[in-house]
């Protein structure tokens, strides 16, 4: 009895991780950039000053959970260089039910990474260049993404004054405090960035961004 139940239950466990597969691999993927979607970027994230090749860009679609634990859906905008990388490790944030509150375009936002920011939204790619310099800045190459931002925010001290970015994350700027969301060395988002060959913000010194991802590999 118990030997003739067993086939039809290996076929439906089959069954159920074929379909897992197949919802995964249409849920995470790589396409390059639409001229409908550029049309939504032009002007934003990709400025009239822009000198990346739209060519060089890509669109990486994901799955997340979001802080509700609900399913979304979320887009990003990064390099070619990294665009494989991003789908894996979101993969495997989604497989372990990592929370992610937004991934949205920085352009709903009107590319403005502070409102980006002070909504927890996490995203990539944002042309601009590093201040007073005409280098482009790791976001304006679509090599760095930030995570959670307003629980992870960037602190710098510049003459003497410090400078919080989101300025509505100046308490998750004590990294002794236990919070929900904070990223550390022990966070599964940390290991997986750093196992694809990623830099982490938290790790510098002087400035800290503990939101921050960037790949300088090839």
């Amino acid at each position: 009895m118990l030997f003739s139940f067993a086939p039809a239950f290996l076929f439906s466990s089959e069954k159920i991780l074929n379909t897992m597969k197949e919802k995964l691999d249409s849920e995470f993927y790589v396409s390059y950039i639409s001229d409908e979607l550029f049309q939504k970027i032009k002007g934003k994230s990709y400025s009239s000053g822009c000198t990346v090749p739209l060519s060089d860009l890509r669109y990486v679609h994901v799955l997340h959970w979001n802080f509700d634990g609900k399913e979304s859906v979320g887009e990003i905008i990064c390099s070619a260089k990294i665009a494989e990388k991003l789908v894996r490790i979101f993969r495997k944030l989604y497989s372990y039910n990592y929370e992610i509150e937004k991934i949205r375009l920085i352009d709903e936002y009107g590319a403005d990474d502070e409102a980006s920011m002070r909504d927890n939204n996490s995203s990539c790619f944002n042309f601009r260049f590093i201040s007073h310099t005409k280098k482009i800045s790791m976001h304006g190459a679509g090599l760095a993404i930030d995570i959670n931002p307003l629980y992870n925010p960037y602190l710098k001290k510049v003459g003497g004054k410090t400078v919080i970015e989101p300025l509505t994350g100046a308490f998750y700027t004590d990294r002794t405090r236990n919070f929900p969301h904070k990223i550390d060395r022990n966070d599964l988002c940390y290991k997986l960035f750093v196992s694809e060959g990623f830099e982490w913000g938290g790790d510098w010194s002087g400035i800290k961004d503990w939101q921050h991802f960037e790949f300088n590999g090839k």
